[in-house]
């Protein structure tokens, strides 16, 4: 089969393959939102509080310990789950017990939630508490214009105070 004929076959073939792979790259049309919506995330990852407190080893509990292992500090491991809850215009729309990871259940919870939501202004409370006891200990209140389309994203970083919100 001579060269050109080669790169004829070719072309006859890869021709409609392209302009099949062209079609789909920009049709059938996707929107993820409504013309009309903005989107809410609620996306974090954090390590909560250790379920105990820590105490101190006698000299006794020390001395029958190898010595690769004398911490004088005996502390849990395991964390407390963490509670989250994600109030929209004064409806609670999100509540959670986020139990942590892990096999000694001592890493971070993890959560991710969307909320599609008409477009507009809204106010925004999102709660969480990451100890045995007690309260919500981080609590973040927002009047917010979402633009349709936009997408808002609820973080939390314990080293910046809290929850995060990004437009």
């Amino acid at each position: 089969m001579s060269t050109a004929l080669r790169f004829i076959a070719q072309a006859l073939l890869y021709v409609p393959f392209m302009v099949l792979v062209g079609y789909f790259s920009t049709s059938p049309h996707y929107r993820h939102l409504g013309a009309d919506q903005a989107l809410i995330r609620l996306s974090f990852s954090h390590a909560a509080q250790r379920i105990g407190e820590c105490r101190q080893r006698t000299p006794q509990e020390l001395a029958k310990l190898p010595p690769n292992m004398r911490a004088p500090l005996d502390c849990p491991r395991e964390r407390s789950p963490v509670a989250i809850e994600l109030e929209i215009d004064g409806k609670l729309i999100y509540q959670a017990l986020v139990p942590p990871s892990g096999f000694t259940r001592d890493g971070a919870a993890t959560v991710y939630q969307r909320f599609p939501i008409a477009a507009g202004t809204h106010r925004v409370v999102a709660r969480l508490k990451d100890r045995v006891a007690g309260d919500f200990n981080h609590v973040r209140e927002a009047t917010l214009e979402l633009k349709p389309g936009r997408v808002l994203v609820i973080d939390f970083v314990a080293a910046q105070g809290g929850f995060v919100l990004t437009l």
